[in-house]
């Protein structure tokens, strides 16, 4: 099978891992083709370039974007970007400068809970200051026992309606696409059974992510249980989304591996489909 896993981080977001180890962990788990896709930052990628060439596997060049949607936060992925690209640099620098200022209201909303020094003990948990996010903040507040594992600490906080949750506008789903294709990459939907949206919303989402160009929809992920992957395939041909696979690999021991996840089901179209550099792989089975 062709291992292919097209969502990834490493610590220059919210992932344990240098973009080095990433790629040798993906390598070590049989991983053919591997895209790293910080959230919103590319300062991973040329480090992960040089590992992957090193370990013979392909680096497929990734971000996430956050984007605010109908009044919630939505992830798009975008693959085969140019890193370089001044629109793209520009548009994800100013996302960066929102985390920080989110991060702290997050820090100040913990505190009226009762949970002092949150901001500080969240940013020793991040090597990227710009990128302090939910899961640095879920990190230390296992480690202060307010949570016995991420998930609780997630379910207890940093979520609406709970301690540590903020509203923020991130950019617009139209700028997020319209970034990731200006630099040559195709735009995906990250994990959409993640999101808080019924069935009818969904769909709308789907509809306006098409209509502005974009081409993908995560299928097979870490996020979705084994359950959702056929309702997600059944989506992906119904909006003439192509379907994507990765693990949403943080750390290990959060979540699914790199690389361990089941193959995209047959009748799925994969966003990988006839993508040059993958061409030495297309003689083993599709993964």
């Amino acid at each position: 099978m062709i291992n292919i896993d097209l969502h990834c981080h490493s610590n220059v977001s919210d992932g344990v891992l240098s973009p080095t180890d990433v790629v040798a962990r993906a390598a070590v788990n049989g991983v053919h083709a591997l895209a790293l896709t910080d959230h919103d930052d590319v300062a991973g990628l040329a480090a992960a370039c040089v590992a992957a060439g090193a370990a013979g596997l392909t680096l497929i060049s990734g971000v996430e974007i956050s984007v605010t949607w109908s009044g919630q936060t939505v992830h798009i992925v975008g693959l085969r970007i140019d890193p370089a690209h001044p629109e793209l640099a520009a548009g994800l620098q100013g996302i960066r400068l929102g985390r920080i200022e989110r991060a702290q209201y997050m820090s100040a909303d913990l505190a009226r809970s009762g949970i002092t020094g949150a901001y500080e003990g969240a940013n020793a948990y991040a090597v990227n200051k710009e990128m302090v996010g939910r899961t640095h903040f879920a990190r230390w507040l296992v480690a202060q026992g307010h949570a016995p594992d991420m998930r609780s600490a997630f379910r207890r906080f940093l979520t609406r309606g709970n301690p540590g949750y903020v509203e923020h506008e991130w950019t617009t789903l139209e700028n997020a696409v319209r970034w990731i294709r200006a630099s040559g990459g195709l735009a995906v939907i990250a994990h959409p059974g993640r999101y808080a949206f019924k069935a009818h919303e969904l769909h709308r989402l789907l509809d306006a992510f098409r209509t502005l160009g974009g081409e993908g929809i995560e299928v097979i992920t870490g996020s979705h249980h084994p359950s959702e992957y056929g309702k997600f395939a059944d989506l992906a041909r119904a909006f003439g989304l192509k379907a994507s696979r990765g693990a949403d690999f943080h750390a290990p021991g959060e979540g699914i591996d790199i690389g361990r996840l089941p193959a995209l089901p047959h009748y799925c179209q994969p966003v990988w489909q006839d993508w040059p550099e993958l061409e030495p792989y297309f003689s083993l089975s599709p993964g």
